[in-house]
This record gives structure tokens, C-alpha cells and sequence, in this order.
């Protein structure tokens, strides 16, 4: 391995990107140590670090014919530890939001019946406001919201311009919002 200790990390990621073992242990010699200390550095904590470095290198190892070779290695760990880290603050984020509305839920017994009532109602107050639309605009916003397609592939399908498109969605949401004071975030989860 000392031979592999001469090589550039661009020789070392195309080694790597072939499958050689050995430059695969020569990155992780020359990057664990210092990618450990940037993730300990970020999360504050030493086992939760351990774990990032782990899952950095396995995953470094399972996909090693998927690097891209255009990119600087160096800065490839680095991005990949920092994706991690915040993958694993959001995983928590998530966890910790369920097990409130868990415990909220245990606290109530129950769902609230009327709550459900207010959300179905709403629903179908924003669905009938959508049918209120202009026929144009309405295809535009649904083809949008429904079938997730971009301004562009609206555009095409409909033979129209992509300005055009933009426009009507944009008149769509401002209708709704304007009509139900709410952040389309939440209009949208509705709708869903």
C-alpha cells in the first residue's frame, strides 16, 4: 500500500471507481482522521461522528463505481459528510414532531371529531373554489398540481407559452390564497 500512499487523490478516485480495494483503504487512512474531526466538530458529539464517518465509508465502498470523476475527492467526502449529518438532524426533526402528535394524541384519546369535520369542509371549499376558475386557468393549476408537471411541459401539452403558463398559475394561487388566507403549503397538503 506504500505505492498507494504517492498517488493523487484524482488517481486514487479512478482506482476507486474501478473497484481496487486498495486505493479504497488509502482514502479512507488519508481522509477518516480529519473528516471525523469536521463531523464531530459539526454535531458536537463523538459517537454520532463515529457513526457518520461509518456510513460515509460504507457507502463510499458500495457505490465506488458511481463517483463522479470530474469532482475534487476532497471536497466529495466533505459534501457527503455534511448530507449525512443533515439527513440524520431531519430524520430526528421528523422523529421527534410524531412522537409529540403521538403523545398528543394518547393526551386526547381521540381525534378530535369536529377537527376532522373543519378539514373535510375546508377541502371541499378549496376544491369548489378551483372548479370557480376560469376553464384555462383551471386545467393549467390542476395539470400543475395533479400530474406535477413543470411550466414547460404544460406549455407543450397544451400549446401554449411557457409565460403563459407561469401567469395562470400564478393567478390560480393568488385566487386561493387571497380567498383562504392560508400558505399554500398547507392549501396544497390539502389538496393532496
Amino acid at each position: 500500500m506504500a505505492a498507494y500512499s504517492t498517488h493523487s487523490d484524482q488517481e486514487l478516485a479512478v482506482l476507486l471507481n474501478a473497484g481496487n480495494h486498495t486505493a479504497f483503504a488509502e482514502i479512507y487512512k488519508r481522509y477518516s482522521s480529519v473528516l471525523f474531526l469536521h463531523a464531530r466538530h459539526m454535531l458536537r458529539e463523538e459517537e454520532g461522528a463515529k457513526d457518520v464517518i461509518q456510513e460515509l465509508f460504507a457507502t463510499v465502498w458500495s457505490n465506488y463505481n458511481q463517483i463522479d470523476l470530474s469532482i475534487n475527492l476532497s471536497a466529495y467526502l466533505y459534501k457527503s459528510v455534511r448530507n449525512i449529518i443533515l439527513n440524520m438532524v431531519r430524520h430526528d426533526k421528523v422523529k421527534e414532531a410524531y412522537l409529540a402528535d403521538l403523545g398528543t394524541f394518547v393526551e386526547q384519546g381521540t381525534v378530535q371529531t369536529d377537527e376532522l369535520v373543519r378539514y373535510k369542509d375546508l377541502k371541499r371549499r378549496i376544491e369548489e373554489e378551483i372548479r370557480q376558475m376560469p376553464p384555462k386557468m383551471r386545467v393549467i393549476f390542476e395539470l400543475s398540481r395533479n400530474e406535477n408537471l413543470t411550466h414547460g411541459e404544460i406549455a407543450a401539452r397544451l400549446g401554449i407559452s411557457t409565460t403563459t403558463v407561469k401567469k395562470q398559475v400564478s393567478n390560480a394561487v393568488g385566487i386561493l390564497r387571497k380567498k383562504f388566507k392560508l400558505p399554500m403549503a398547507i392549501i396544497f397538503m390539502l389538496l393532496k
